[in-house]
């Protein structure tokens, strides 16, 4: 019985830490996507066809397991879905995801990771303002999801707008000449272009994640949806890819990062990625979901002077226990919110268990037949009438 205990309580604990291991890990397949894509950006694969051809094996990827696993149970396609998922389709994998790559080509992958940390504060926003998070300032849950936010772009703007010296961490002295000639080169770049399409990809990103949980509600089946949102993003990416790169070649692949990038962003950051989203989204809420992605932004720093040579600075650094602090804000205030609506719906359930059921104690009268003799079985006026006792009398 101890065994059966023990392993009862290891089981519920690894459920309610499911969503949490699930974002946790969603946010290293997004460090890899900043630097996967920086790589190969820069040896000359046009965003708009890496947007296609992403959705493309995100849909090919994803199909099988959404046709076979919820054959059963894939509610019916509506006019109002089928919108949805055109909207979706167009605002992520087409707005967001050209947005973005045009904004990292312009900056860093370090920066452009720094950048969407704003992203919980624009989804905090935006949910409040369509009723999907409630908000009660006078109440400490509230309070701390307000101040996480607002502690977490905090950090964000120290990472983005302080540098401060050198952080040796990773051991990437031997690699300053790489690093002086990239950092000297993106000096000449437009950021401030870069940073406008950055910060209109977060818009696009919490946009999505906002409608995605309006549909979750009329469509409950996150992978035929993520299936059906890569579909669609990958035919209004070719329109939109057609009209804007007229260059036959710029759609010809090799067997070198370009190909990885694609295989990549389309199994792990697409198809993977919307179905956890999808899920957590649906279970948690689009502000738990977007609350994460600030550790995107430590592991690509991370990785980025690794891999990219990338100077790691003292004010990353900072920003990143920063965000840290506000991140677990925000995921408190999540977590006493949801415990505290736990507990109310177990109480209104205790409350209709424990009603009382109503007995009918009324006496009723029958009318049995005519008497014309009065004063029998109670009767008057010629009416022959009969008490019936409630029916705990008659048992």
């Amino acid at each position: 019985m101890d065994d059966r205990y023990a392993l009862g309580r290891v089981v519920g604990a690894l459920l309610k830490a499911k969503p949490y291991l699930a974002i946790v890990c969603l946010q290293f397949g997004y460090a890899g996507l900043h630097i996967v894509a920086t790589v190969s950006l820069r040896k000359g694969l046009n965003h708009y066809v890496l947007t296609v051809y992403r959705h493309v094996v995100a849909t090919l990827a994803i199909a099988p397991f959404a046709l076979l696993l919820e054959r059963k149970t894939r509610p019916k396609m509506t006019l109002s879905v089928l919108l949805k998922i055109v909207l979706l389709g167009f605002i992520e994998p087409v707005i967001d995801q050209n947005l973005y790559y045009v904004g990292l080509t312009r900056t860093s992958a370090t920066f452009a990771s720094a950048t969407f940390n704003i992203l919980p504060a624009i989804t905090f926003i935006m949910a409040t303002i369509f009723r999907l998070e409630k908000v009660d300032v006078r109440k400490m849950p509230s309070q701390a999801k307000i101040i996480g936010t607002i502690v977490t772009v905090s950090g964000a703007m120290v990472m983005a707008l302080y540098k401060g010296p050198i952080v040796d961490i990773f051991m990437s002295r031997g690699r300053s000449h790489r690093t002086t000639s990239s950092s000297s080169s993106s000096t000449d770049q437009h950021w401030i272009i870069g940073i406008l399409m950055l910060i209109g990809s977060c818009f696009s990103w919490s946009a999505f994640f906002i409608l995605q949980s309006f549909t979750l509600k009329q469509y409950p089946a996150e992978l035929s949806l993520s299936m059906l949102i890569c579909l669609m993003g990958a035919v209004e990416g070719a329109a939109v890819a057609l009209v804007m790169e007229r260059d036959i070649t710029a759609w010809t692949l090799g067997w070198d990062s370009r190909l990885l990038c694609v295989v990549y962003t389309g199994v792990v950051c697409s198809g993977v990625a919307y179905y956890i989203q999808g899920m957590v989204n649906r279970d948690r809420g689009p502000v738990f979901l977007t609350a994460f992605s600030p550790l995107c932004m430590i592991i690509t720093a991370a990785l980025g002077s690794i891999i990219l040579a990338e100077q790691l600075h003292l004010g990353s650094v900072l920003g990143a226990i920063v965000i840290v602090i506000g991140l677990y804000c925000v995921v408190w205030g999540k977590s006493k919110d949801r415990a505290g609506s736990s507990a109310i719906s177990l109480t209104d359930e205790n409350i209709k268990d424990q009603e009382l059921p109503v007995t009918d104690t009324t006496v009723r009268t029958t009318v049995i037949g005519c008497n014309r003799e009065a004063g029998i079985n109670g009767s008057f006026g010629g009416v022959s009438m009969v008490e019936i006792p409630p029916p705990s009398q008659q048992a």
